[in-house]
């Protein structure tokens, strides 16, 4: 998490497709009447599965879209080459705080009911903060319990940079950053330190 020049997306750049096939609504009419007769509740199953993936890349393209034409400073998000449900994730730590000029990378996997169900967000840049455990792990309420549908993937980036300057230190899962967090001369101190181990690590 050494300071880095943070990249601007444009808004031209191509969007990752989803791989798709001919709808065959005459093969489905007559798939369902099969199904009825045999009882086969499996293959209704995955056909509406189908569906709602379907559903859930046209959203995540949306958001895409979105998040590469809203400028928002120290934010981004691209998926992995096609693959619409994985994402990294980059934010720059905000003007003001003891991360400014700290760039940390995430991973953002979203489930098949993704929005209604909060997408796994974890740090793959170690994160020394009250609320990230050593695993990349972060305590934030819309991950969990106060998600809501409509939230999106800036939402959640902008909601991570600002608990990193804004931590909540009576829910910690790293007790001793909590504790730390008081002087911040010497936060911002162990921070820096821990970061260019972490750099060290990867070299």
């Amino acid at each position: 998490c050494t300071p880095t020049r943070h990249p601007r997306s444009t808004c031209s750049l191509p969007l990752p497709q989803e791989e798709t096939h001919p709808r065959d609504m005459n093969g489905v009419a007559a798939a369902s009447g099969a199904v009825g007769e045999r009882g086969d509740k499996a293959a209704v199953g995955a056909a509406a599965h189908k569906t709602d993936s379907k559903v859930v890349s046209k959203r995540l393209q949306s958001e895409l879209m979105k998040l590469m034409c809203g400028g928002d400073p120290g934010v981004s998000a691209f998926p992995e080459g096609n693959n619409l449900f994985s994402w990294v994730g980059t934010i720059v730590g905000s003007a003001g705080t003891v991360y400014e000029g700290l760039t940390f990378k995430l991973r953002l996997k979203f489930p098949n009911d993704y929005p209604y169900k909060a997408p796994q967000v974890t740090f793959e840049t170690p994160c020394f903060h009250p609320n990230v455990d050593q695993f990349g792990n972060i305590c934030l309420d819309i991950l969990k319990e106060k998600w809501s549908s409509a939230y999106d993937v800036r939402t959640v980036l902008l909601s991570i940079q600002s608990l990193l300057g804004e931590p909540n230190n009576e829910s910690p899962l790293n007790g001793y950053a909590a504790t730390l967090w008081a002087n911040q001369e010497e936060y911002k101190a162990v921070l820096h330190k821990k970061c260019a181990e972490a750099e060290g690590e990867k070299k």
